[in-house]
């Protein structure tokens, strides 16, 4: 993209700015002059022609709004003269036809990584802590604490303590003020592939902690345990200890009838301690101690082997996103899990909320009516559950979104459907199912961040590609999860959290295909260990489960 402007598709009836665009500047788009009436920001969009009041706006050839009064050609739309709009849907015929890549130069690629019993593969090893409720999460912080320290998955002191401990020494000693507040100018990260391990084949020891388990819906309680048991089977895991109180609503029964659904020769080490039954919590923890160690010297034995790109199962997130995202990170990473699902691996689009306007499209990919049905209804259903509550999924652009060029729901999910790429879509899961068929699953989901994130990888994505145009840090406790700039700047600026530019894209150095096969040579290599992903270097460990509600 070396122009100023584009115009994503042929239908549509406004452009996306590449760059500051100034008023009374004449841009040409398409061979065609636009003598521009306003300032247009980079990342938003004008008109391509005049539009009277309630006229349809059309972009990724999808309605995405209507405006609501009359808006000349070359004007900025804005979140004043257009409201979120988005076309009909219902079941129609299949439209299972798709851009299947040329796929020669990875069909013999393989990657490193953990093969567990069920024949799955993880690209990390953990060990597992988890609670059934959150009454027991100051038992597993403990654990946690005693964990991390003495096993060498934790530095004593952090660069920050340094930091602080140094302004607090400079401040007791009565120095003047710009003495102390300089004070902590040591700067330095502690490196996990450095750090000197007492179990160097176990990449970390991971405690999860949520609010859920108890006092919710009998519907939470089940979710909850669908999802915990979604990370203990997960292929990036060893084995778990899992700590109950004992009365609350999400049993240990249902816990192991969620595993059994996922696996039903479940055999990794699973150790459950219960507090009511043991009584002495100095005894709870004792003996959780005890056993995990244990469990983390048999985790320790496992060592990386070659595996086909076939067993890869990447989620496809996006949070902070901006007007670029849809033009150069998500449609990127589409034809990366193009590539991967025409290999036979798998992959998982979530975020209902932002699908937004392209449900048609995306029913119609589906392999047969039952799927298409499936996600029609959840679709409606969750808008439904929202309206009632006084919002919907038109609620969902945020601010950050805003102010970036994603001024309606519409707008935002056109680009963020590009991440599924254009294979057809061979399941349709509801909140926490597991992803049990290759090729592109859709999964309901929030289009909050981490749990959505937190979900995919409940569902057995055993790694993550995220997109921002804004930047975050969000990680996953368990698999990694690569942070893609959808712009250049967002890269050079936060590239301490961001892993790849698409950027490119934009700068026109690069195609969508060429950054689609850029990425799933950076994941074969974080798949293998050989990249530890930056959310993994900072230990973003974020974990939180869908209180099943009105998230969006």
């Amino acid at each position: 993209m070396t122009d100023s402007t584009l115009r994503i598709h042929p239908l549509d009836n406004v452009a996306v700015a590449l760059r500051d665009l100034k008023q009374g500047e004449t841009v040409i788009n398409n061979g065609d002059g636009y003598l521009l009436s306003e300032n247009i920001p980079a990342k938003h969009k004008f008109t391509l022609k005049d539009l009277p009041p309630d006229a349809d706006i059309i972009m990724y050839g999808v309605l995405v709004g209507r405006s609501n009064e009359p808006i000349k050609k070359g004007s900025l739309i804005s979140t004043k003269n257009i409201r979120h709009a988005s076309g009909a849907f219902g079941l129609k015929e299949r439209k299972t036809e798709w851009h299947r890549p040329d796929v020669e130069r990875w069909r013999n690629k393989t990657f490193m990584g953990y093969h567990r019993p069920d024949g799955s593969v993880g690209t990390a090893n953990h060990w597992v802590v988890l609670p059934m409720v959150f009454c027991e999460n100051r038992n597993v912080e403990v654990l946690q604490e005693a964990f991390l320290k003495a096993l060498g998955y934790q530095p004593s002191q952090s660069p920050y303590q340094a930091m602080l401990q140094k302004m607090a020494s400079a401040y007791q000693s009565g120095e003047p003020e710009k003495n102390w507040l300089n004070g902590g100018d040591k700067k330095g990260n502690w490196d996990p592939l450095t750090q000197e391990k007492i179990f160097p084949s176990v990449d970390g020891i991971k405690f999860l902690t949520h609010t859920l388990g108890c006092g919710g819906t009998r519907q939470d309680a089940r979710g909850l345990c669908g999802l915990l048991a979604g990370y203990i089977t997960h292929p990036n895991v060893a084995g778990a200890t899992v700590l109950s109180l004992g009365c609350q609503n999400a049993q240990v029964s249902i816990l192991k009838e969620e595993i059994s659904k996922r696996d039903s020769n479940f055999s990794k080490p699973l150790i459950i301690v219960e507090q009511q039954q043991i009584g002495n919590e100095q005894e709870l923890l004792k003996k959780a101690l005890v056993q995990t160690f244990a469990g983390l010297v048999e985790a320790n034995k496992l060592h990386r082997s070659p595996a086909p790109l076939s067993k890869l199962c990447i989620g496809l997130e996006c949070g902070g996103s901006d007007g670029f995202s849809g033009i150069s990170a998500n449609p990127a990473i589409g034809y990366s899990s193009d590539i991967l699902v025409a290999l036979g691996g798998s992959v998982i689009l979530s975020e209902f909320p932002e699908l937004c306007g392209v449900e048609q499209e995306l029913s119609d990919r589906c392999v047969d009516e039952n799927k298409a049905g499936k996600f029609i209804d959840l679709m409606k259903s969750y808008n439904e559950k929202a309206v009632s509550v006084g919002s919907g999924f038109y609620a969902n652009p945020s601010p950050g979104n805003i102010r970036d060029g994603l001024i309606t729901d519409a707008i935002k999910s056109a680009g963020a459907a590009k991440k599924g790429g254009t294979s057809p879509v061979t399941d349709v899961l509801d909140y926490p199912e597991k992803a049990s068929k290759p090729g592109l699953n859709l999964l309901c989901t929030p289009g909050s961040d981490i749990e959505s994130t937190t979900a995919e990888v409940g569902s057995g994505a055993n790694i993550v590609l995220f997109t921002t145009g804004l930047g975050t840090p969000t990680g996953n406790p368990i698999a990694p999860v690569l942070k893609l700039s959808s712009n250049t700047a967002l890269y050079q600026k936060m590239s301490d959290i961001i892993d790849i530019d698409t950027g490119t894209i934009i700068e026109g150095k690069e195609t969508i295909e060429e950054a689609g096969e850029r990425i799933l040579d950076y994941v074969i290599k974080v798949a293998s260990g050989e990249i530890l992903a930056k959310a993994v270097e900072k230990g973003h460990d974020d974990f939180i489960p869908w209180k099943r509600g009105i998230s969006l």
